[in-house]
């Protein structure tokens, strides 16, 4: 049962990422009917990772609140027909209007995940339960490139969004016809609880590590596409071609991060040393990506994998930390408030690219500060959460 519930879960996280990624892949398609500067694709970005940071945070305390199973299937139908309704754009504001309501169901999913694996999985088998629904964002990735392409050449860039939208209904359809209620009783939150939590240096040194990492991972995942269009020639067939190997590369790394912390354990480490190891080692690999900007074409792709694999290693340890360090009834909500500090990097850094490109300062500085950020919320973590244990009330 916990390992279906997993599968499912994974398919819904796969979902998600198939749909934020069929705006960048979809993108030359559309230009050619509504015209987007650089600056104005950037905004489209924003437009969804505001409402999915608002989301994320106010959806972890609905998931508290409404519990796993109804939460999930609801924040599902929300994102779906948000997502659907792309393919009715005449213009940036419908468009814009699109990502938001997008971002605003999709900031549920992983607040329900995380709580999901918190109510369903002990501690020795959440990260390895959590890489594998981490992995759903690869699956969704890669299948996004060549299957966006395809639609694309066959019905026009409407249907892909269409499509995408009706594949997340069915989900929800099946996540309420095969997963009951969590097999824990839920509490209610001591007020006091959740404002000690809001005080602890190692809530917000999550917070601020998830905004540094995720600044960089956002700009991979939304730019990657339009980078291989603008800077390496590439149209939509051949972004199809390539663009899904550093997204199968970040599958691998999220069964990698979680496998490993949880073999670590196994083998008699504490939670803190193998949170902490496989953590530094995701990090370690990230600066790689200074090398892209002047590699050939192939070596650019190995080196964007490099980077993926790092960064959903990383993305998985993350995710399992708020378990480690609160009570499951408040998992969620912490779960929440880390990933709107996520979302709120990819606002923030989304923008200065946008900027930096039509300025033009070019690809360089985007690449150094993007493998500079995995390394800097490392040893903020390091010095912040001294051991990876649940806190104690004050």
């Amino acid at each position: 049962m916990h390992w279906k519930i997993t599968l499912l879960i994974a398919a819904a996280i796969a979902i998600s990422y198939f749909d934020r990624q069929t705006l960048p892949v979809a993108i030359a398609a559309i230009q050619k009917e509504i015209p987007i500067s650089n600056s104005e694709f950037s905004q489209l970005q924003a437009a969804f990772l505001v409402a999915y940071a608002i989301m994320y945070a106010g959806g972890g305390k609905l998931i508290d609140v409404m519990g796993t199973r109804k939460g999930f299937a609801s924040v599902m139908v929300w994102w779906s027909l948000a997502c659907a309704g792309h393919g009715l754009a005449n213009g940036f504001g419908f468009l814009a209007a699109s990502r938001f309501l997008l971002g605003m169901g999709e900031g549920g999913g992983f607040p329900a995940a995380t709580k999901a694996v918190a109510e369903w999985f002990p501690v020795r088998d959440r990260s390895a339960a959590m890489g594998v629904i981490n992995a759903g964002t690869a699956v969704g990735a890669v299948l996004a490139p060549p299957l966006i392409a395809a639609t694309i050449a066959g019905a026009g860039w409407r249907w892909v969004f269409v499509l995408a939208g009706l594949a997340g209904l069915v989900w929800a359809v099946a996540w309420l016809w095969m997963v009951g209620e969590a097999p824990v009783t839920r509490q209610d939150e001591p007020a006091g609880e959740w404002l000690d939590l809001l005080a602890r240096k190692e809530i917000w040194s999550l917070v601020v590590a998830k905004f540094l990492s995720d600044a960089a991972w956002y700009f991979y995942l939304f730019w990657l596409p339009k980078y291989l269009y603008d800077m390496r020639g590439f149209d939509t067939k051949r972004v199809g071609y390539y663009a899904w190997i550093p997204y199968a590369a970040s599958g691998l790394g999220s069964l990698a991060g979680g496998g490993l912390s949880s073999w670590l354990l196994r083998r008699g480490a504490s939670v803190n040393k193998a949170r902490k190891l496989a953590l530094g080692i995701s990090a370690a690999v990230m600066p790689v990506i200074l090398l892209v900007d002047s590699a050939p074409v192939e070596m650019a792709i190995a080196i964007f994998s490099v980077a993926f694999f790092g960064q959903q290693s990383w993305s998985t340890l993350m995710m399992i930390l708020p378990t480690d360090l609160v009570p499951g009834r408040t998992v969620g909500s912490v779960a929440g408030m880390v990933g709107f500090g996520g979302a709120m990097g990819g606002v923030a850094f989304g923008l200065v690219v946008g900027y930096l490109l039509d300025h033009g300062y070019g690809y360089p500085p985007v690449f150094a500060m993007a493998g500079s950020f995995h390394v800097l919320a490392f040893l903020l973590i390091l010095l912040a959460i001294p051991r990876v244990e649940q806190l104690r009330r004050r």
